[in-house]
């Protein structure tokens, strides 16, 4: 099974969401609630550095007949000695400003204690040849590495089969992907190195940890990411490439992904080209091989708006086109009965499940399984008499299994809202899922036969981050149409509704891509003192379906700045806080709804953290990322999109004499995905502006939009703390960590 970094997929610089880098942890329990002791706002910036002003060299952009000024245009030169000077100074000023508090280093200290996990956290899980394959985070190592077992029940199985820190020891080494071969023997893993996503794939024996000669470049980058697939057996490898120097202008090299074919211990240079000619330039390629590795399916994205083309490699090495982008094809497996089963949203914006044979593969033989529902289907994993159904309801989800009729056999849920992942089928109708909740550490458990029962595994992290004095509250705000957005609450129980708590907003927004709970240790350090933390999934999400999705989506993106305003007024006029104890976060699309909201909507927060975060709407798909969101944010080639998009652009919207909320942006400088003069503009910008509040850019040299090491993380995670502790009025009171936690697993 192939795992294919999703280009934006990120909630946030820390991926929360996407629980990629998420749950290191470990624990400790708050001692008392801080209520405001100072006014929000009342320390001024430390003057040990001085915070350099950007000067301004107008540009006046002409679009469909409008002129659209642009001051700092000259920064997306990011090699210019003026900017790059700029930007140091920034990046030291926001160093001095964050330093200069006494608690710093106790507030990243905990942060540390309660983010590396007392045991190990195993995700992104497979399954071949006997096997379970796992990435595993283990402070105090850097970096994730790829183990193998043979029990789930017993660690003393586990061999290690990549290890980015034991290749690197300075922690910028990182996987992007993995994938193992029908047998479970050998396994693929492409690794890349500061946050650049350039990746390279190594092939290693699963059961030695043995690196073959075997190195294949151009494998995996920051636009379409990248994937690979064993063939049958066992002794080649069909990969993603990107175009080397040379055979396409260079501006082209992140674009035009094809698939090749490697022989494993033959060079590189002959291997030969497969498919992908024909596909788009903004072509991103999953490939699915089936569990013998005789078929094959390229998934092709059409950019990331969610259109995906399917093709399909027959045993005799003929390939089929299944499905055009328009068909409504989004996701393929093969199943155990010689038949590929898609999730299709033809006519069917919640989804619904298909069954096409492999021996008439045409959508004209496709036959519906799963019919459409009230309930947007997720994902899905066929086996051998059941297909287990991810359902999203609002935020949470849930597994329901059906045979492969279409009956329904049962459901898996939880007591609170929690996010049940997908099933990985061993053999059989046997199969794993990975489940956490906001205040429960992730844990694999085991589907013994296809029934509904999960039974517990010795794959469950245990964390000082203990949240049993905590609960979760699902409510509703009311956005302007009318429409209700789910806001989850994570407090202390007893926490008072008097307006006197700091509290933080999460959100994303964008993509389709869901808020679903999450388990972040380091939120800890916000609850224990006095802080409330909220999960909002605002439209441009898949919570609700494409509806929800579509809904803030090209000319009406900024309905998801609205929603999230909106979420804001409501905790403000529920009692949660007040409109200067709250602040807003966000990263990657997510740092576009941060900065939109803040812009188009300034008085309703009082701080906003944009992680790695889209400003210049306009100018985004001038960078080669960027041209693979022209089917999320829109195209300025079009004139409607283009005057749909100024309305929204953050960028085009700060205006001079407005008190914006104080603010934390960050960036690192080898981001492939965001582009990092995104921050460099928008934060030039708000400081023009002359609002009275601090804005601050944070800037890694050692980093980009994933991959950031283990110590990295920790210094990101307590300067937002300091950030917000200092912006929302609260004393830091230092906590004496508890022990741990006997267990962490998710309750049933």
């Amino acid at each position: 099974m192939s795992r294919r970094v999703l280009a934006l997929a990120l909630a946030g610089a820390l991926l929360v969401a996407a629980g990629v880098r998420s749950v290191r942890a470990t624990s400790g329990r708050a001692a008392t609630t801080a209520r405001a002791s100072k006014p929000p706002h009342a320390s001024k910036p430390a003057r040990a550095s001085k915070l350099p002003r950007a000067p301004k060299r107008r540009v006046l952009d002409r679009y469909w007949g409008a002129t659209v000024p642009d001051d700092y245009q000259y920064m997306e030169r990011m090699s210019d000695p003026g900017v790059l000077k700029w930007v140091r100074g920034q990046n030291d000023y926001t160093r001095s400003w964050l330093d200069r508090h006494p608690e710093r280093a106790a507030i990243q200290k905990r942060v540390a204690a309660l983010s590396h996990s007392d045991s190990p956290d195993d995700y992104d899980a497979s399954w071949a040849g006997g096997r379970y394959f796992f990435l595993e985070e283990k402070p105090p190592k850097q970096q994730p590495f790829l183990v193998s077992l043979r029990s789930l029940a017993d660690r003393s199985t586990e061999t290690i089969v990549a290890d980015p820190n034991a290749i690197d020891a300075s922690g910028g080494t990182t996987i992007d992907f993995y994938t193992t071969s029908a047998n479970g023997n050998l396994a693929a893993v492409s690794l890349s190195k500061n946050g650049t996503e350039d990746g390279t794939l190594y092939v290693y024996e699963t059961e030695t940890g043995r690196r073959l000669d075997d190195v294949i470049p151009r494998v995996n980058g920051g636009t379409a990411g990248g994937s690979a697939a064993f063939d049958e057996s066992g002794t080649g490898l069909y990969y993603t490439r990107y175009p080397a120097p040379g055979e396409r202008p260079e501006a082209d090299l992140p674009f035009y992904q094809q698939v090749w074919f490697h022989k494993l211990g033959t060079p590189v240079s002959s291997d030969t080209y497969v498919i992908g000619r024909e596909f788009p330039k903004i072509a991103e390629i999953a490939l699915i091989p089936s569990r013998d590795a005789r078929w094959l399916v390229a998934d092709v994205g059409n950019g990331d708006g969610g259109e995906h083309g399917y093709w399909l490699r027959a045993p005799n090495g003929t390939w089929t086109e299944l499905s055009r982008f328009e068909d409504g094809l989004i996701e393929a497996h093969f199943g155990f009965d010689g038949a590929l089963y898609v999730r299709s949203r033809a006519n069917a914006p919640n989804k619904k499940i298909v069954r096409i044979p492999l021996e008439r593969p045409r959508l004209d033989a496709a036959r519906v399984v799963v019919p459409e529902s009230d309930r947007a289907i997720e994902s899905f994993t066929p086996a051998a008499t059941r297909l287990y159904v991810r359902e999203m309801v609002g935020g949470p989800t849930q597994l329901r299994i059906y045979d492969l009729s279409g009956k329904e056999k049962g459901l898996v849920a939880m007591a609170e809202p929690a996010s049940i992942g997908n099933a990985v089928v061993t053999e059989g109708d046997d199969a794993i899922v990975r489940c956490q909740t906001y205040t429960r550490a992730p844990a694999t458990f085991t589907l013994a036969g296809g029934t509904s029962e999960l039974r517990p595994t010795a794959i469950a992290q245990t964390s000082r981050a203990d949240f049993s004095d905590c609960e979760v509250r699902r409510e509703f705000a009311t956005a302007q149409d009318g429409a209700k957005i789910p806001v989850n609450i994570l407090m202390r129980r007893g926490t008072p509704k008097d307006g006197s708590a700091p509290l933080l907003m999460y959100g994303y927004g964008s993509y389709g891509i869901n808020e679903t709970p999450y388990f972040r240790p380091s939120v800890r350090a916000w609850i224990e003192q006095g802080g409330i933390y909220v999960d909002a999934s605002v439209r441009g999400g898949g919570e609700y379906g494409d509806a929800w999705h579509n809904a803030a989506r090209l000319g009406t993106k900024k309905r998801s700045m609205d929603d999230f305003a909106a979420c804001a007024r409501y905790l403000v006029q529920e009692g949660y806080t007040t409109r200067d104890r709250l602040a807003i976060e966000g990263g990657s699309a997510g740092g576009l709804l941060v900065f939109g909201t803040l812009v188009h909507h300034p008085n309703d927060v009082g701080a906003a953290i944009a992680e790695v975060g889209y400003g210049d709407v306009l100018r985004t798909e001038r960078s080669p990322n960027g041209e693979f969101n022209v089917t999320e944010f829109g195209t300025v080639k079009d004139s409607t999109l283009f005057r749909e998009m100024l309305a929204y652009s953050p960028y085009h919207h700060v205006k001079p004499g407005t008190r914006y909320p104080s603010v934390l942006a960050l960036t690192g400088v080898n981001d492939p995905r965001v582009e990092p003069w995104q921050t460099f503009k928008m934060v030039a910008q708000l400081q023009a502006s002359g609002s009275p509040h601090p804005v601050l850019m944070r800037v890694s040299y050692d980093s980009g939009h994933v991959g950031s090491s283990l110590s990295e993380e920790d210094r990101e995670n307590a300067d937002v703390l300091q950030f917000l502790f200092d912006r929302l009025g609260v004393t830091y009171r230092p906590v004496t960590a508890s022990e741990p936690a006997k267990s962490a697993k998710p309750s049933l």
